[in-house]
């Protein structure tokens, strides 16, 4: 038991030290002193981050994170640069972005005034907003329907406020019931426990078109937010911030992030082969032409 205090101590010790080597020489220091930069990523977060059939971290915002990091090894001279990925959680990802075990999270996270006092954002690459899915064999069109019902949230995610407040405002006597992540969160409303699934429209759209019956299940209802996702970096690094919204921002003008977007939202994608058919929204695109980080 000792051993074990002792480990869990050293553990935190470690992490503690990184994590203020992090804040105190900025983000490119740490990667040039260490050799390596590391990612954090998605397990379901499809298709801007999830694992493809050989456990691998695939998905739009794996493949802007790996942009930046071909960035990083021309700028800091380091072909030998090690490219390293890290599972995170909606719960542990900004903690572990934080303390410096991760340097960038590379998922589906919206940009919000509320992390902001934690950690800072790239300027955004997606817009998405809060829906709901139902099972296709129920009568529910909108989360008005739910009444009284249960309803799976993700934990750690904005989604849950936005449900909170509808459920406020409608008089709805929702029961939240917290999944630790989508895949989570999905099984409960394919096993009857809850009556609806809430997330961003996009991920639900992805959840439903990779699973097993994905006629079982349909989003319905308008939008109850909307979503600015960017990658996550840690705050008070204007020198690593500007550098990566640099490379972004090279992506907009010269069709890269266009190709990039056509790639994972409107061909096939692993593991299945699959098409989302998402087009590009209006508001992406108004954000291709003028960048920003702004939070809701």
């Amino acid at each position: 038991m000792a051993s074990i205090r002792l480990a869990a101590f050293t553990f935190t010790c470690a992490l503690a030290a990184s994590g203020a080597m992090a804040q105190s020489i900025g983000t490119l220091q740490k990667i040039k002193q260490s050799g390596e930069i590391v990612f954090g990523y998605r397990e379901s977060a499809i298709p801007f981050s999830y694992i493809d059939a050989n456990q691998n971290p695939v998905g739009f915002s794996i493949d802007l994170c790996n942009r930046i990091a071909a960035a990083v090894r021309d700028k800091l001279s380091l072909p030998s640069l090690r490219v390293k990925f890290e599972p995170v959680t909606a719960s542990n990802r900004v903690p572990l972005l934080v303390n410096g075990a991760v340097d960038v999270e590379c998922g589906s996270t919206t940009n919000t005034l509320e992390r902001q006092k934690s950690v800072d954002f790239l300027n955004t690459t997606y817009v998405s907003g809060t829906r709901i899915m139902v099972q296709t064999s129920s009568n529910i069109t909108s989360i008005a329907d739910l009444k009284d019902k249960a309803i799976a949230v993700t934990a750690g995610t904005n989604n849950i406020k936005a449900i909170q407040q509808a459920n406020q405002a409608g008089s709805l006597n929702l029961s939240l019931v917290y999944g630790k992540d989508h895949a989570e969160s999905f099984l409960m409303l394919q096993n009857g426990r809850v009556s609806a699934f809430s997330t961003d429209d996009v991920l639900l759209y992805s959840i439903r078109a990779m699973s097993r019956n994905p006629v079982g299940t349909k989003v319905v209802g308008p939008l109850l937010s909307q979503e600015p996702y960017g990658l996550m970096i840690r705050r008070n690094d204007d020198e690593f911030k500007k550098f990566a919204n640099d490379v972004l921002g090279g992506m907009f003008g010269n069709g890269e992030f266009k190709k990039t977007y056509y790639k994972w939202f409107n061909a096939p994608i692993p593991p299945k082969n699959i098409n989302l058919s998402i087009p590009m929204s209006p508001e992406l695109e108004k954000l291709m032409a003028a960048p920003n980080s702004h939070g809701v």
